[in-house]
Parts: structure tokens; sequence; C-alpha cells
């Protein structure tokens, strides 16, 4: 199931349910509301270390140059954004964004404590209605957050019309397995473990029952290339990760 799911009978899918398409952001938002606090640590539990790597990825494909400006949607705790920050240096900026006040509040605690201050901003802010004038970033991050986004179309779509011509969107995402064989395997942690340790770690089960959902919802790697093309991206092409657990999309604009 893809987002052209979206606008069926205004439903859209929260997980495997399927709710009215103006309450998957308020759901969401207590997901991340309830593991904001928690969040780094699972994490770090979930993925055994290897989102630390995915990011170092991310960074190294975004590339962004000193002077930079540069908007990090769905920032959550800060880890795209504390590297981006050294990227663009002390004459560039780094936008933070989320659409959760708590995640928000986590991230920029979480960057003052690391002394990451001088050339950031926070702001919260829906990914489909970025509330930015066309063409204000010389590069967009999302990690780990688009699968999240209601109209995931409208998404790219905002992305674009924010960029500078030649600037670059990178998309971090959990994306679809392509080693078959360990396809069971992964069922069996995603939808018997993650909830087990949201529950031990976070006494929260269902938030972590939803995430493991919400990936096997997410577009696919080719399905999300295409549905870039069609909100106008160019050179569009993504790298596996992790044999698939995670792709790493990009999309230029001219």
């Amino acid at each position: 199931m893809t987002d052209s799911d979206t606008d069926r009978h205004d439903e859209t899918h929260f997980g495997y349910q399927r709710v009215p398409v103006t309450e998957k952001a308020r759901r969401v938002g207590e997901v991340f509301s309830s593991v904001a606090s928690r969040y780094d640590v699972m994490n770090d539990l979930m993925s055994a270390g290897l989102h630390r790597l995915w990011k170092r990825q991310a960074l190294r494909l975004i590339n962004a140059r000193p002077g930079h400006r540069v908007l990090d949607l769905a920032a959550g705790t800060g880890d795209l954004a504390r590297g981006l920050a050294d990227q663009v240096g002390p004459d560039g900026e780094v936008v933070v964004s989320d659409i959760n006040a708590a995640m928000l509040e986590t991230g920029r605690d979480r960057l003052l404590d690391a002394g990451v201050t001088g050339n950031l901003d926070y702001v919260i802010a829906n990914a489909e209605q970025l509330p930015f004038r066309p063409r204000q970033f010389d590069r967009i991050s999302i990690g780990f957050g688009l699968r999240n986004v209601t109209r995931i179309p409208e998404a790219l779509e905002a992305m674009r019309h924010a960029l500078k011509p030649g600037g670059q969107v990178a998309i971090l995402e959990f994306s679809s397995l392509y080693l078959t064989p360990l396809q069971p395997v992964y069922d069996l942690y995603s939808f018997r473990m993650l909830p087990l340790m949201g529950r031990l770690v976070t006494q929260d089960a269902d938030s972590y029952r939803y995430l493991a959902e919400s990936i096997r919802q997410h577009p696919d790697q080719e399905t999300l290339k295409m549905m870039m093309e069609a909100a106008g991206f160019e050179d569009v092409d993504y790298l596996n990760l992790s044999g698939g657990v995670v792709a790493l999309h990009h999309g230029h604009v001219y």
C-alpha cells in the first residue's frame, strides 16, 4: 500500500489501521510525544547502533557546504542536524524542524547540551505545508520521518518548492528488505521484539507496534523514486543500506 490510497474515502493508514486523513497527524504526534524522552535509547536498541552509521552515510551524501542554508525535517533528537551544523559552519544555517513539539524540544536540549548553538534555528512545521518562501534552501534532509507524513506527494512537492536551483533533497527511511530469505526473521523482530522492547524501555508497546507497521506501509524503493520524480525532482536515485532495511533516496532541483 502506498500514499495513492490516501484520498480513498478520505482515509489513510495509521500502521495497519485505516483512519480519517484528519486524524493521522494527531495520532502520530501522540506516538512521538510518548516516546520522546527515551527515543535515542530505543534507536540504539532497535538498530543495534546501526542508525548512527545510516545517518553518517546520509550526511556524506548531503555534503552541505560552508555557508549553505539547510532544512532538516522531522529532525527528532537532532542527530542529522548536529552533523549538518558542522558542515555548513558558522556562516551557514540549519533550520531544525519537526511537527512534534516534544520531539523538537528534546532535540533542542540535546543539541544545546552538546554545545551546538550558533547556526541553528528551530521551527515547528508540517512537512506538507512548509512555512517558508520558495527557493530558500540549498539542502533538505528528512531522516526516518517521511513514512509518518499523511500525504507524501504533497510533502515531496513542498520540499521541491523550498529548494534553490541546484539544491538537493536526501530522504533516509526504512524501506523494503530485498534479501528475501531474511524476511521471516525480520518480521519476527519487527512485530514481536520491537513492541516488547518498547514495553520494557518506554512502557509503551503500542507506539513501537505502530512504528513496525508504518515501515511495512511505506512505499518501497522504486515506488518512492517514482513519487519523487512525479514531484519534480531530477536525477533521482537511492542507495540500499543493510540489505534494504533502510534506503537513502536523493534528488535534485535544477
